[in-house]
């Protein structure tokens, strides 16, 4: 038995061919290895010995004056909550994607901070096995997975993704079945693109993705690995982009038919909710 240690393969990364095929603007997954407001005095009770007749002007007039009143209410301004600043959308002037600098740049110019970090939860996985027993994506893999994401994009001034919108995603789970079943012995055989061919014949299952693998590998790791590939990380963090409605999805392998547990195999993309 042969296992090798898949270097961060895949197109974008530094992968066994140095080349770079990721597309940070096709949608379709591609690969690479943290007042109270003023105490109001209590009003004076002042009596009044003159007596007001109400006609009707004075009535339409007091509703009127006081309908104003409330349109432009200064007593209670410090009371009212403060609007959340809008996420900074930075577009490259290259026409690729923004660079941190770029992006810490213009929140500076709008007087902002850069964006913190989210609380919550994310969502589980369900820890199964293949036709062939090779262990599938855990609940472990998905947390570690998305608290690492999060913490790079916000050490880089990127707004983060909401937790529940980190997905396990059964059909990129698949495509890794599909490689850590390989009868060979090379670790690498079926590792690639759409249209990758496997040793046997077997024709792909499953679902396309960027990729990254290895002994010893977690989520946190492959998402350290993603982030240092550029093209990468513009295919799957995509630096400076709009995050509203964004979806990141995650599967993950351990093992295969000659490979022992702590070999990995793992898919991300970002895809939209």
């Amino acid at each position: 038995m042969i296992v090798g240690v898949v270097p961060f393969v895949g197109g974008g990364g530094p992968g066994l061919t140095e080349s770079a095929t990721a597309n940070a603007t096709a949608r379709s997954p591609l690969f690479a290895s943290t007042a109270t407001g003023p105490i109001e005095e209590e009003p004076q009770i002042v009596a009044v010995a003159s007596v007001e007749r109400i006609t009707e002007e004075s009535l339409a007039a007091e509703l009127k004056a006081e309908a104003k009143s409330l349109t432009s209410d200064s007593e209670h301004l410090a009371q009212k909550a403060v609007p959340k600043p809008k996420p900074i959308v930075v577009e490259s002037v290259t026409g690729g994607s923004a660079s941190v600098a770029q992006i810490r740049t213009a929140y500076a110019a709008a007087g902002q901070a850069c964006p913190s970090n989210v609380g919550g939860g994310v969502s589980g996985a369900p820890s199964r096995s293949s036709s062939q027993g090779v262990a599938g994506t855990t609940s472990g893999d998905l947390s570690s997975f998305a608290y690492a994401y999060n913490s790079i994009r916000v050490a880089n001034c990127l707004q983060p993704i909401p937790l529940s919108n980190f997905r396990y995603d059964s059909c990129m789970e698949e495509r890794l079945f599909w490689m850590a079943e390989s009868p060979s012995s090379n670790p690498l055989d079926g590792w690639g693109h759409n249209g990758t061919t496997r040793s046997d014949g077997v024709a792909a299952r499953g679902c396309d993705g960027n990729l990254a693998g290895g002994s010893g590998n977690s989520g946190a790791t492959v998402a350290s690995k993603w982030w240092e590939s550029s093209a990468h990380r513009a295919s799957l963090y995509q630096p400076g982009s709009s995050t509203g409605g964004v979806c990141i999805a995650f599967a993950m392998t351990h093992g295969g038919i000659d490979e022992p547990y702590s070999f990995t195999r793992a898919a991300a993309r970002w895809t939209y909710c």
